[in-house]
């Protein structure tokens, strides 16, 4: 029996070679994994010795040879396969270990092109491949994780067809995503990330336990690490639609660094959002927004839960807390609550990876993006376009309200007070319906909105939605601007003794 090892991550790779020669295998090896091998004292036969060819130009040619492809490809089952291959003299191959030059970590290190060139893997996705093809006869072994699976069921001889073809899907997966990852960096570095074909893969961290309804599947994926390192499960399991309502709120409470920030989201969309001087404090008052519609919804804490705020939450009925982290008292105290769940990053604040794209589906494809983002300048350099200007609070409460208002479904419209949202509307047909949805939640929950800041992720097209809010007392708008009708919008601010400023930025989210 005969082993092909050849492996850029090597981490593991003395244990596993070792173990397989006790097995009975035959070890051939490829430059830097073979001298690896050789001097941790493991007998193994160098490539060239098998090719009968030596590795040329620079190493870019060595395993591209019909007596490495042949030793893998040939099939066991057919006699004129072996007939064929012992009067080639090709001998078989009967395990593969491979995995690739490490492109990701090159694109990462430096915008040398010459040298991200010289990290694209040829030999080792060839033989990856034509193992995988073969995977009746022959092991694909493309991660180091596998390995001790590997020995354990060749020891056990548990070297079943269902066991290979388990590692045959593995390692296509794994060619398939490495040359996605070329494709996507050279479209990105000479097309704008827009080139003819888009790639978009990820890695499965768990099933969830059903989709957006029971009869649908789900699972989750991530593009990094993000969730495999910054999600820990302590109580309950996420579900497909517990994750779009984490990472909503999750974006918003962190999107303004280390303040005390907590969103409560329902549905996809925020129905709470305050920053003060604690999280308990942020908590409470996120909640006065709309505590109907934050029985059963999703929190995402900027901090660390304490027991205090553990207490408070305990009040009423969330289904999820997302945090930075938890007290052990405070989890504790949470846990009390049956069908709560909670998950953490173990971090002292909220740290998301920002993914920089983003895509629908639509039928029959999908439409891709580059990801939206509220610069912190967007605010600061806003236009005021009024006599009124606003004051210090106002303009933080503008930096909140924008903010939010960005990472909530349009037609939307979002009233900060002191820190904290009061009343919002959103996903409506026309934006002074979400104005006046908005005005009437806050009606009905005895709100007091008067001197808040009210945003808009898109322009006013009428001054209608300027004469709601002044009806409810608004002292101070900010919004993209762009309408043909932004003199009337501007006039009525004026006549109303408001500040209004144009971001110039539109923000649709939908």
């Amino acid at each position: 029996m005969r082993a092909l090892i050849s492996v850029s991550d090597k981490s593991g790779v003395e244990n596993f070679a070792k173990e397989l020669v006790s097995l009975g295998y035959e070890i051939i090896s490829t430059g830097g994994t073979y001298k690896k091998l050789v001097e941790a004292g493991i007998e193994a036969i160098e490539i060239d010795e098998v090719t009968k060819f030596p590795e040329c130009f620079e190493g870019r040619v060595k395993t591209l040879n019909p007596y490495i492809h042949g030793g893998i490809l040939h099939r066991r089952d057919k006699q004129s396969h072996l007939d064929q291959a012992k009067e080639l003299g090709v001998q078989g191959i009967d395990l593969v270990c491979v995995n690739l030059y490490p492109f990701k970590a090159t694109i990462e290190s430096t915008d040398d092109f010459e040298q991200i060139i010289e990290n694209i893997d040829i030999g080792g996705p060839a033989m990856v491949r034509s193992a995988a093809k073969n995977f009746d006869s022959v092991i694909i072994v493309t991660d180091v994780v596998d390995y001790d699976e590997v020995l354990n069921r060749l020891k056990n001889d548990n070297n079943t067809q269902e066991f290979r073809r388990d590692m045959m899907i593995k390692a296509y997966e794994h060619t398939a995503a490495y040359d996605s990852m070329i494709a996507n960096y050279m479209n990105k570095r000479f097309n704008g990330g827009f080139g003819s074909k888009q790639f978009i893969v990820g890695d499965k961290v768990f099933d969830t336990r059903y989709g957006e309804n029971p009869h649908q599947k789900g699972a989750l994926y991530q593009f990094e690490q993000q969730y495999s390192k910054k999600f820990i499960t302590l109580k309950g399991e996420a579900s497909f639609n517990n994750m779009g309502d984490i990472s909503g709120a999750a974006k918003i409470a962190s999107a303004f660094g280390d303040e005390n920030a907590v969103c409560i989201v329902k549905h996809g969309n925020p129905c709470g959002f305050a920053i003060k001087d604690t999280l308990l404090e942020s908590y409470t008052q996120a909640l006065k927004c709309d505590p109907i519609s934050a029985f059963g919804g999703v929190v995402a804490v900027n901090g660390i839960v304490d027991l205090e705020l553990a207490q408070k939450m305990n009040e009423i009925f969330l289904e999820v807390v997302f945090a930075a982290d938890f007290t052990a008292q405070a989890q504790e105290e949470l846990s009390k609550k049956k069908r709560i769940k909670l998950f953490k990053q173990g971090t002292k604040k909220i740290e998301l990876e920002n993914t920089p794209f983003n895509f629908k589906i639509v039928d029959g494809g999908f439409v891709y993006q580059d990801s939206d983002k509220v610069e912190d300048d967007e605010i600061t350099n806003a236009k005021c376009v009024t006599t009124k200007e606003a004051t210090a609070q106002e303009k933080k409460d503008m930096q909140i309200a924008v903010k939010v208002a960005a990472l909530t479904k349009s037609n939307c419209v979002v009233y900060v007070k002191n820190s904290a949202m009061v009343a919002v509307g959103m996903g409506m047909t026309s934006r002074v319906d979400a104005a006046k949805a908005a005005l009437r939640k806050a009606e009905d929950l005895g709100l007091d909105v008067t001197g808040s800041v009210l945003a808009s992720e898109a322009f006013f097209p009428f001054r209608d939605s300027i004469d709601e809010a002044n009806k409810a007392g608004v002292k101070c708008i900010i919004e993209p601007g762009g309408s043909i009708r932004d003199d009337e919008v501007i006039q009525a601010a004026n006549e109303y003794g408001m500040s209004l400023y144009f971001t110039g930025i539109r923000h649709f989210l939908h």
